[in-house]
């Protein structure tokens, strides 16, 4: 068996430091891609990078599949001693996600980021401890690929409506075409989540 012979060139992209967005807590991170003809390569995550940049140690993966686009998840937090640093990334699909400021006395408290990532993209964004996350998946089958930094701890889940009109959150969906869990849909608006 014979095998021909290609001429791989890869491609590195320069990757800068960590991009704050508009609330400056919340980064957009970039893993460095190696391309040629086959496709590409990643490391997604390096524990010793993390650290290098003062980043939360993640300790968990959790992954969740979403069949419907238009489907909402969240906005999610964790409170007290088992608050929770997310590394969010989509491994297939496309999302809207949504990071909200949960931090009394805050000067962006109540305030929001979105941004769209894809696997295209390969963008990963990180959610501090104090802000409640949530999506709104853009495709068909769309997965969702996030590190943890504490376990989950079922008696300190908290969320917030992904509804509540004063977050004035825009999402690419309405209420009569989301797909939403009961559970999500049940849960208070901000003013009332913190108590």
């Amino acid at each position: 068996m014979t095998m021909a012979h290609t001429s791989l060139h890869f491609s590195l992209r320069t990757d800068a430091l960590p991009t704050p967005l508009a609330i400056p807590e919340v980064l957009l991170i970039k893993p460095r891609r190696f391309a040629d003809a086959r496709g590409w390569f990643s490391e997604t995550f390096s524990l010793s990078e993390m650290e290098a940049l003062g980043l939360p140690r993640f300790i968990q993966d959790n992954e969740s599949l979403s069949v419907n686009a238009g489907t909402i998840r969240g906005l999610h937090f964790q409170k007290g001693p088992h608050a929770q640093a997310k590394l969010v990334r989509c491994a297939r699909g496309a999302l809207m996600d949504v990071v909200l400021d949960i931090r009394p006395g805050s000067p962006t408290f109540g305030r929001h980021v979105t941004t769209q990532l894809t696997p295209e993209s390969g963008e990963q964004l990180l959610v501090p401890v104090g802000f409640a996350h949530g999506f709104c998946t853009l495709e068909p089958n769309t997965v969702i690929q996030y590190k943890v930094s504490s376990p989950y701890a079922p008696g300190n889940e908290r969320g917030v409506a992904w509804n509540d009109p004063a977050l004035g959150i825009v999402w690419p969906v309405t209420a009569e075409q989301a797909t939403i869990s009961d559970r999500d849909a049940q849960l208070p608006r901000l003013a009332e989540a913190l108590l």
